[in-house]
């Protein structure tokens, strides 16, 4: 297997770009009910204005230019078991000494775009602040990076990905970020390698009630203290979440492939798909049409086909003849590695803090008054505020890696 690092350059083919153009043109709408607006999904309105956009208006060659000015690469990763797959990764390195490695590791429905907000930021420094080597990959069948053609390929796999691409860099020692998918594969890291994954920083709130046989000190906490504005407003949200956000979960859990031809062929379908998840589960985000249409063309344009990103939720959990797999429930336990967690009130899973406490050394902690789900697309600042604070002279997860490897 190659153990090259190559520079990478997104150029989709022309005959790809003017395809999807057709297909945009030449779509079939659906009829909508009056008043319907968001309570049945997206709305007819808003599909059909971001789809004369996205045929009409918009320009990939020109996002290309602007994706095309960060450091983009690609090498090969080999899972045990499973064939050798080419990972696209951004990984933009600091000139500050003693700069940590940082990987940031995104989710369903969001791509290595969302690591563009905060990468720059990320590894530079004022003042004397912390620094970091940031790595921000597209996940196996995300994005640019291949897909696998064999079952099983779960978190485990992933997250044996994301750790081998680390010691690829030549980072021995590193520290991760993450949401949504991002949560589970960096907890499964820490999990697996702790020796290497030296802290996680969490910005999504998945967590079991805290029992006093496990966590009484939290169990108190959580049954004595009264509930913040942020907890209050997420008892709301998760039920929100649970009752009327949560069907796309159960038909890509059980039968991704099923979907799949509609996500393969229909690009105003895929539109349809995600853009309801851009919209709901964010705090009243402001959108672009140009903002949708780059995030929903890296899907379309993708390597492993807009489809191959739902399986990780049938994979996930599930053992069989390719073996047992890491499941939520485990990746809930407590863990010995440092742990940071920053809370953002519109996620689709907002919890007691004392909750989220039960994961493990939680070393940072801090609520948020605005944000959702996509936090580093929506508060970037924010994001680069925690982690300079978590990792900083002061901070709880200070020299947790000694800045010293990286090629």
């Amino acid at each position: 297997m190659a153990t090259s690092i190559e520079q990478y350059t997104i150029s989709v083919p022309e005959p790809d770009i003017q395809k999807l153009n057709d297909k945009l043109d030449s779509a079939i709408f659906p009829d909508e009910l009056d008043e319907a607006e968001w309570d049945y999904g997206s709305p007819l309105n808003d599909i059909q204005r971001l789809t004369k956009y996205w045929c009409h208006d918009f320009d990939w060659r020109s996002a290309e230019e602007k994706l095309n000015k960060l450091p983009h690469f690609v090498t090969q990763v080999q899972c045990e078991g499973y064939e050798s797959l080419k990972i696209h990764f951004l990984h933009k390195k600091s000139t500050v000494k003693g700069a940590i490695p940082l990987i940031f590791v995104h989710g369903w429905p969001g791509n290595f775009l969302e690591a563009t907000k905060i990468i720059d930021s990320l590894s530079s420094s004022k003042d004397g602040q912390v620094s970091f080597h940031v790595v921000a990959p597209s996940l196996p069948n995300f994005g640019f990076s291949e897909g696998t053609k064999k079952r099983g390929f779960a978190i485990n796999q992933y997250a044996e990905t994301m750790h081998k691409l680390m010691l690829r860099l030549g980072y021995s020692e590193y520290v991760t970020q993450g949401g949504d998918w991002g949560w589970s594969i960096i907890r499964a890291m820490s999990l697996l390698y702790p020796q290497h994954c030296r802290a996680t920083h969490l910005n999504m709130d998945a967590a079991d009630p805290p029992t006093f046989l496990k966590h009484p000190f939290l169990a108190i906490e959580a049954a004595l203290r009264p509930l913040s504005e942020r907890e209050k407003q997420g008892v709301a949200r998760s039920e929100w979440f649970e009752k009327e956000g949560f069907g796309y979960n159960l038909q890509q859990r059980t039968k991704p492939q099923t979907l799949a031809y509609g996500l393969a062929d229909s690009p105003v379908a895929l539109l349809a798909w995600i853009y309801e998840k851009l919209h709901d589960w964010t705090d009243s985000y402001p959108w672009t049409d140009e903002e949708v249409c780059t995030w929903i063309s890296i899907y379309w344009f993708s390597t492993a086909g807009p489809a191959a990103s739902c399986r990780i939720y049938h994979e996930t959990g599930r053992s069989g003849p390719w073996g047992e797999r890491l499941t939520r429930d485990t990746l809930k336990q407590w863990q010995p590695v440092k742990l940071g967690l920053s809370h953002f009130p519109r996620d689709i899973s907002v919890m007691h803090s004392a909750w989220t406490r039960t994961l493990g050394n939680c070393v940072f902690e801090k609520d948020h008054t605005n944000g959702g789900h996509f936090a580093a697309w929506e508060r970037p600042e924010d994001i680069v505020s925690d982690l300079r604070e978590m990792f900083g002279k002061g901070g709880g997860a200070y020299g947790v890696v000694d800045g010293k490897t990286g090629y």
